[in-house]
């Protein structure tokens, strides 16, 4: 890893980090690496900030440079969740019901977004 800076646990046992060289990377339970975000779905960060994984097993990252949040679903394309109202997104969660809470250093608040996730 090159400068990690957030982390998150995945529901297969693994775990994410974002890189302050700009990129995030998926492990497996074993601890090996499965893929960088930036190589599988030739999405480039600024700076990634917060990750956190849903119950469907997508990736969420903040992008503090960008002001972003994008989802990167399991299979298909990056989606971009959030595109305003974010000054500097660092940490994040999401919920099981579809909840995604960011925290933004800026406004020293956290901001509660709602996605769409499939019914459990």
């Amino acid at each position: 890893l090159q400068g990690p800076r957030y982390i998150s646990p995945a529901p297969s046992g693994g775990f994410v980090v974002s890189e302050e060289c700009g990129d995030v990377k998926v492990f497996m339970s074993s601890c090996k690496l499965l893929c960088s975000l930036s190589s599988k779905y030739g999405h480039q960060f600024g700076n990634p900030a917060g990750v956190c994984v849903d119950t469907d097993g997508s990736i969420l990252v903040a992008d503090e440079q960008r002001r972003t949040v994008h989802l990167f679903p399991e299979h298909g394309a990056p989606i971009c969740l959030v595109s305003t109202g974010l000054r500097r997104p660092a940490g994040m969660a999401c919920s099981s019901s579809g909840h995604l809470f960011v925290a933004d250093t800026v406004e020293n608040c956290v901001k509660v977004f709602k996605y769409c996730v499939r019914p459990p």
